[in-house]
């Protein structure tokens, strides 16, 4: 059952029978640059993280929203990470797999869908997030939901071509 949609996706909370495609995903070195991941993750790891989604993203500090289109394929998710209550922040990540389902609108769509989630119900005042100046895509879709650069992290990122920057980008909600 979808809870967070619009006319064409929506978010809906990891089941156990995501962790065969999560697994796919955790595990294409592709997506590591993105999620600054350097090793393979098990399954046993992304069961205990499903477990853990029981929670809530108040207790766990983390939330994964699964997105999945209206004819019920699951293309890809968006993460709240470092939930801080205090602050009333949250750093916000997104990952649409698979060349055949990108560069249709689901990441925009579904971030708007996140920021009225994060604003309505989780009551935060901002995002946030951290983008390689070579993440052209994702530096676009940032930009366009309304994300302000706010810093830059000189040489902060290691890749086989050098050192790289990665920009800060802030959205009061």
């Amino acid at each position: 059952m979808i809870s967070l949609a619009d006319s064409s996706i929506g978010l809906r909370a990891v089941e156990p029978g995501d962790i065969d495609l999560m697994y796919s995903w955790e595990n294409d070195p592709a997506v590591w640059r993105v999620s600054n991941t350097v090793a393979p993750c098990s399954r046993h790891a992304l069961e205990r993280f499903v477990e853990q989604q029981q929670y809530g993203p108040i207790q766990s500090g983390e939330q994964r929203l699964m997105i999945q289109t209206r004819d019920g394929v699951t293309v890809g998710c968006i993460d709240l990470f470092e939930i801080d209550l205090l602050n009333s922040r949250a750093g916000v990540g997104i990952l649409i797999h698979g060349e055949e389902h990108r560069r249709k609108g689901y990441s925009q769509k579904a971030l708007h869908l996140l920021e009225e989630y994060s604003r309505d119900t989780l009551r935060l005042n901002q995002l946030w997030c951290n983008i390689a100046v070579d993440n052209e895509a994702s530096i676009r879709l940032f930009r366009s939901a309304g994300f302000g650069e706010v810093g830059i992290k000189r040489d902060w990122l290691w890749t086989p071509e050098g050192f790289t920057d990665e920009i800060m980008f802030q959205k009061i909600l």
